[in-house]
């Protein structure tokens, strides 16, 4: 998380940082943020600049909230088949435990996903009116098309972005490595949604003959997003840490480890330490392994039996499931099915 500037003064919860531990700072007790009154002061791990802009910008911070978890939703979805499946531990502050205090592949996508989220979250909520201080887009609209004009309620995703940026980036304002990874992966989280608005229409005429269309910018559907960063996550750019003396004293930075491969844009995710394997439990690393996950007897990926259970091979039992079948369309209008019961085998790892 980095960067910081622009006329909203914020800083938030999205990660809690001690000079030796990155985490984040969203566990079960933010769950009901969106629905009750919030008392700033009751958040744990907001440093005083995210204080400060809990209590200046109170109304978003349901918004804030919602897009934490939509990107630990989003992490917990994309990566439901590896041997790090974003797992979250109950009543702890560092919801991923220690799997987020080394600067891996895995820290980089959840501070992108995280990013994403909030700014996600945040234009969304514009957009639905839940905030007086903000709204509807009306700075990119540009003139209009042939068979079609502007109308409804354009997303003004640039505002989503600087919320997030100054919530997210509040923590790392520190001289290190570290913040500068974190600040650069949150922006190519945010760059995602920037980089993905589109054009929505709807069409306006007789029986649908769509004569005319009125048309909108609109972000991009989450999982889009999500599937893209999963990308970026696979195609990350590993990094050597450089010092450097200022002004201010020593300053690190981040250079690409491989001259011969492209520098990775704003738009790559950075790591410079290594993943461990994530087979065995491991309370160090927070490792939970892979004992018991499910696993796909038929593939040959990182989701197959094989890979999964990291050549300690598999359990096979039979499970009934109970499922409609049959299903018939009655005119006019409704569906009848029966229901049926299916036998699956189901593989879960040693």
């Amino acid at each position: 998380m980095d960067q910081a500037t622009t006329s909203l003064v914020p800083e938030v919860f999205l990660v809690t940082r001690a000079p030796t531990k990155w985490s984040l700072a969203l566990g079960q007790q933010y769950s009901s943020l969106g629905s009750q009154p919030i008392l700033c002061g009751s958040i744990p791990g907001l440093v005083p600049k995210q204080l400060r802009f809990c209590r200046n910008y109170i109304e978003i911070m349901p918004s804030v909230a919602e897009g934490v978890k939509l990107g630990i939703q989003e992490c917990q979805h994309q990566f439901r088949g590896r041997r790090w499946n974003c797992t979250t531990i109950k009543d702890n502050l560092a919801i991923f435990g220690p799997v987020l205090d080394k600067a891996t592949r895995e820290s980089a996508f959840v501070h992108a996903i995280a990013s994403a989220g909030v700014a996600f979250a945040v234009t969304r909520s514009c957009a639905e009116g839940t905030s007086t201080m903000c709204g509807c887009d009306s700075h990119h609209k540009g003139p209009p098309g042939e068979g079609w004009k502007w109308g409804g309620c354009s997303e003004d995703a640039e505002f989503g972005v600087l919320v997030s940026r100054e919530f997210a980036d509040a923590r790392e304002n520190r001289p290190d490595a570290r913040s500068a990874m974190n600040r650069h992966n949150n922006e190519a989280g945010r760059t995602t949604i920037l980089d993905h608005m589109h054009l929505r229409c709807k069409c306006h005429g007789l029986s649908g003959s769509c004569e005319v269309k009125t048309c909108w910018w609109a972000q991009p559907d989450f999982r889009m997003l999500g599937d893209y960063l999963k990308d970026k996550y696979d195609s990350a750019s590993e990094m050597v840490v450089e010092k450097h003396r200022e002004s201010r004293g020593w300053v690190e930075t981040l250079r690409a480890k491989y001259a011969f491969f492209k520098h990775p844009t704003e738009r790559d995710m950075v790591y410079y330490e290594g993943s461990p394997n994530f087979c065995e439990p491991n309370q160090e690393t927070g490792s939970f392994g892979t004992r018991d996950r499910a696993c796909n007897l038929s593939s040959h990926g990182i989701e197959g039996c094989d890979l999964l259970c990291c050549g300690r091979g598999h359990n096979t039992r039979t499970e009934k499931r109970k499922e409609k079948c049959h299903c018939i369309f009655h005119w006019c209008c409704y569906v009848s099915c029966q229901e049926c019961v299916r036998v699956y085998d189901v593989h879960t790892c040693k």
